[in-house]
């Protein structure tokens, strides 16, 4: 006869296999919607800000911006959801409040017709109060997001699919994102704006397809808190337990935070603003160049998710001199066409900076995980200070070298930050 041990660990495996392929969807959720979200940008800039001046790049990137500011607010919501709710509980609730943003983003549309009016001025500039709200709700999806990578992270890491190494799983999920990444510029060019040219966007086209995603999103809630998710309690405090040490003095994670920031910062930097670039430039087919570059790091992850016998120190090193190599030509080239190839580099980086960070954290691992969206408003900060510069340097080409700088920020932890001390574990 089978021990009860066996069955118990034969059960966990299968359950692990499904709940492997959740967090997959899950991220592909993630991905689709930080990428809608960035790609309102140009259209907005257009529709909402006609009257804020010489101030159109700068207030255009505060709907990056407010996303990923959401990171490091609602980080440690996550973390607490986790070690009170568990995992399956934390994500229903991401869920629901991904719905609550998307919620705010048909107000705004709605609002922007009913109320065309009501406006505020900031600095000097005429903003309509319907742009605040998309803000608003901007930052509670951005917020949801964030809950769901503080469970979806630690999880792929941590959850045993057979034949795989934790970076792997990390690649398939950040390849299931990338899919989303990808789509999600020709969604808003084809299906919410429907094709029609800049000028004749309108912020009504947004009503019908956010109401259809809150929807959607709702019966993915519904169908999670029906499901089995097997708990991963070696990544999470007991409940009632208390943390001996800060996460912040594990060293290499701290630096991995650090290296985090100015990897999401390259990234959106470019996913964000190449549109801006090209528009600039006078380039037709503006949406196929963000398309391209959210589809290079869809094929980069989708090579990670190959790479067992590579190590993440390995990989980090790789992609980061690549990534800087070929920001520097586009600056030389002054081609947004080059940037596209960034994202080849970018792909597999967010996977290796996070095994690195979290590595021998056992029950630290679950606060680590939501500490670590901190670095994420790299994603907020950068693109908007690269607007900035934009706006001060009257054009987009010298304020590719910020991505240059963050490339060689995050080498250095590759080859120095990351590794261990023995006096720190």
């Amino acid at each position: 006869m089978e021990n009860p041990e066996s069955i118990r660990n034969r059960t966990n495996a299968s359950g692990y296999v499904a709940a492997f392929f959740t967090m997959v969807f899950l991220f592909f959720i993630v991905g689709f919607l930080t990428t809608v979200n960035t790609q309102f940008q140009a259209p907005l800039k257009e529709t909402f800000l006609g009257e804020v001046g010489a101030l159109k790049n700068t207030f255009a990137t505060l709907i990056t911006f407010s996303w990923f500011l959401a990171y490091p607010l609602c980080g440690g919501l996550g973390s607490s959801w986790v070690n009170r709710y568990g995992y399956r509980g934390t994500l229903v609730r991401g869920l629901l409040m991904m719905c609550a943003g998307l919620l705010l983003f048909f107000l705004s549309a709605w609002g922007a017709g009913s109320f065309q009016m009501s406006v505020i001025t900031i600095v000097g500039a005429t903003v309509p109060m319907a742009f605040i709200v998309f803000l608003f709700g901007s930052f509670v999806t951005g917020g949801s997001a964030t809950v769901l990578q503080v469970v979806i992270n630690p999880y792929l890491a941590a959850c045993e699919v057979k034949g795989t190494q934790s970076v792997q799983r990390l690649a398939i999920g950040g390849s299931a994102n990338a899919v989303g990444t990808t789509v999600a510029p020709y969604f808003v060019s084809g299906i919410v704006f429907g094709g029609v040219a800049m000028e004749d966007i309108s912020a009504g086209m947004l009503i019908v397809p956010f109401f259809c995603l809150a929807c959607v999103i709702s019966v993915v809630a519904l169908l999670l808190s029906k499901m089995p998710l097997p708990d991963i309690s070696s990544t999470r405090a007991e409940v009632g337990e208390t943390l001996e040490r800060s996460v912040w003095s594990f060293r290499h994670f701290a630096l991995g935070v650090v290296a985090i920031f100015f990897y999401v910062g390259a990234e959106v930097c470019v996913g964000a603003n190449i549109a801006m670039y090209a528009i600039e430039q006078n380039l037709e087919h503006v949406a196929l160049l963000a398309t391209l570059y959210w589809g290079g790091i869809l094929v980069g992850r989708l090579v990670g998710s190959t790479l067992s016998k590579v190590s993440p120190r390995a990989q980090l090193t790789v992609t980061t001199v690549g990534a800087a190599v070929l920001t520097i030509a586009a600056i030389v080239a002054d081609s947004a066409w080059l940037l596209c190839a960034v994202g080849l580099c970018h792909s597999i980086m967010w996977g290796a900076i996070f095994i690195l960070a979290i590595t021998n954290l056992g029950k630290y691992t679950s606060a680590a995980s939501g500490v670590f969206m901190f670095g994420v408003v790299g994603g907020a900060i950068l693109p908007l200070l690269q607007g900035v510069c934009a706006d001060f340097a009257g054009g987009w080409r010298a304020s590719w070298w910020l991505v240059v700088i963050c490339e060689v920020i995050m080498l250095l932890y590759a080859q120095f930050g990351s590794r261990i001390k023995n006096n720190q574990i």
